[in-house]
């Protein structure tokens, strides 16, 4: 999922409305009834993300998924990265061996400078170490730099699974598919297949597993419908459309006649903020409407930093200090969305369970 370290124009506008808004929120329901939290990319706000340690920090803190973005390798392993570009994510760029593997792809209609997941082969991707992407708001998990590797999805099941005996609960994964379509077309990289074979190696490829696969394409979930039964998830923006469907505008697909179709092919949207509210923070109508064909919501991306909450909502401390996320989850409650993706599994648990 893209971010900006600053919010957008249209969050920009969300202002004073946005608090008054939630002092017409009905009383809560019970916290067994509490949406789902989701460790986006782990306890990404307190360990650099994808890694193991941040997987691990969330389950701890009681997230009920964690999200493993994938891309994958020369040699056709699944691993945890944001992107397929590695420079933003790990000391690439510092390697001198790996000079020459710096390349410019056109990736989803933009030119990426760097270095790319499906130019190297496992190996060559394990002597890497991960570091934080955004420094500047979380010069604490800086200090983490170096530590870690790019774990594999492998890796990250059986995380799953140990921390599954240790807690004595189940602990979901939530993997989303990096590019799918460029990487078939231009890398010979078939997505689809490798995931396709990773859940069904794992036992995790029934409706009733604790999985969810999403996506922002279309096309490649259509393929999943067609050859798993793991629940499937339309990935939403707020501008602009999936990759491999040109034509399509998100805007068109969280329309009545769009979430019918999504329901076709998929359980769930995971919908960007701005399409599930509005600018003075009040539900948009299509969290209601995804439910009415029968669709989960999920909503992204709560981060505890004021750089990325409306101004009624941010606290002491500039861009890097923590702001009312409870302010910003009682919001998405509201506006009667099902699970929540965060950076910080542990406040949002706190916000659940003060409900």
């Amino acid at each position: 999922m893209g971010e900006r370290v600053l919010l957008t124009r249209a969050l920009l506008k969300w202002v004073g409305a946005a608090l008054a808004a939630l002092a017409l929120l009905p009383t809560p329901l019970f916290a067994q009834d509490a949406m789902l939290v989701i460790a986006h990319r782990g306890a990404s706000g307190e360990r650099p993300e994808h890694t193991l340690a941040a997987y691990e920090r969330a389950i701890d803190q009681g997230a009920d998924y964690i999200e493993p973005d994938l891309v994958a390798t020369k040699d056709l392993v699944l691993v945890a990265r944001h992107e397929n570009e590695l420079s933003g994510t790990t000391d690439v760029a510092s390697r001198e061996e790996f000079e020459d593997r710096r390349r410019t792809k056109e990736v989803d209609g933009q030119r990426v400078a760097g270095w790319f997941a499906e130019d190297f082969t496992l190996a060559e991707l394990r002597t890497l170490r991960t570091k934080e992407r955004i420094p500047s708001l979380r010069p604490a998990n800086a200090r983490f730099d170096g530590l870690y590797p790019v774990p594999t999805f492998d890796e990250i099941v059986a995380l799953v699974r140990a921390k599954e005996v240790e807690t004595g609960r189940r602990i979901g994964l939530y993997p989303e598919l990096k590019h799918p379509t460029f990487l078939l077309q231009n890398a010979g990289i078939d997505m689809v297949d490798l995931m396709v074979a990773a859940l069904r190696r794992h036992d995790l490829d029934d409706a009733d597993d604790m999985v969810f696969v999403q996506i922002f394409e279309v096309e490649p979930l259509r393929r999943l419908d067609s050859l798993i039964e793991t629940p499937l998830v339309q990935l939403v923006g707020a501008e602009g459309g999936p990759a491999d469907t040109p034509a399509l505008r998100y805007a068109d697909m969280v329309a009545p006649s769009g979430l019918a179709d999504i329901a076709t092919y998929a359980d769930a949207i995971g919908a960007d903020l701005r399409v599930l509210l509005t600018d003075d923070g009040r539900s948009s109508g299509v969290a209601q409407a995804a439910k009415a064909t029968g669709l989960k919501v999920h909503a992204w991306t709560l981060r505890k930093e004021n750089a990325y909450l409306p101004h009624p909502l941010r606290q002491t401390g500039g861009d890097a200090g923590r702001g009312d996320i409870c302010g910003l989850y009682g919001l998405l409650r509201g506006a009667s969305v099902d699970g929540v993706f965060t950076d910080d599994p542990g406040l949002v648990e706190a916000c659940r369970v003060d409900e």
